[in-house]
């Protein structure tokens, strides 16, 4: 039986480089308390202010693990790129910690299929997500772009003319281009959810579902 997690558990973050920190100091933001790690004391100096615990400590090494209390935490997130041997080992260190959830950052397809092997709950490829992503914004067809599990999209777009000025329902833009417009966002105002009968104007921006096809089909109509 999986243990069932808290949604308030304590993060364990190692590594304060770009990704970690700004993982850590979201965190922190949303009020969940975090350990944050990292062998250099600078970096670990320089986020002090801004995550509430911050500690020096080599997570390589077990030992040092078990004495900032590693085995106490329910989530863990190695934030760790820079040496695939060095994160490899963190993340094993941690399994053998009984660590129940750890997240850990990849740099390529072989070293995230590493350490789902040696025991990470969940791989992230920032890297690769935010390539894909910007691949998709600098098309000048999306303003944003979130791609989920089994190809399901978030977009965030201009409405094509077709949909402008009438109800969704009367558009029927999700038989003809099997994509739902799930939000309305107009000047000024914040995002509304979409209903059959909402109207999109010319001002507008709408918030799209869909597989990526869909969606990248949708955002090539004339606008």
């Amino acid at each position: 039986m999986v243990e069932q997690l808290r949604s308030d558990a304590p993060v364990l973050v190692i590594g304060l480089g770009r990704f970690g920190a700004a993982c850590a100091g979201e965190l922190d933001r949303l009020d969940r308390e975090v350990l944050a790690i990292d062998d250099n004391l600078e970096l670990v100096q320089k986020w002090s202010e801004r995550v509430t615990h911050t500690v020096q400590a080599d997570a390589k090494n077990i030992d040092a693990l078990k004495q900032i209390g590693a085995q106490d935490f329910q989530v863990a997130v190695v934030a760790v790129g820079s040496s695939i041997e060095a994160s490899v080992l963190i993340t094993a260190n941690l399994v053998d910690l009984k660590v129940p959830q750890i997240w850990a950052k990849a740099v390529s397809q072989s070293h995230g299929k590493i350490l789902a092997r040696v025991g990470a709950n969940h791989v992230i490829y920032p890297e690769r997500e935010a390539g894909e992503r910007v691949a998709h914004l600098v098309s000048g067809r999306m303003l944003d772009f979130i791609r989920f599990d089994d190809d399901f999209v978030l977009a965030k777009m201009y409405p094509p003319k077709f949909i402008r000025g009438i109800g969704l329902n009367e558009s029927g833009v999700r038989s003809k281009y099997s994509v739902t417009v799930v939000g309305v966002k107009s000047p000024g105002k914040p995002f509304r959810y979409a209903e059959a009968d909402t109207v999109v104007t010319n001002h507008d921006l709408i918030i799209v579902s869909g597989t990526n096809s869909d969606i990248e089909r949708f955002a090539s109509l004339d606008r």
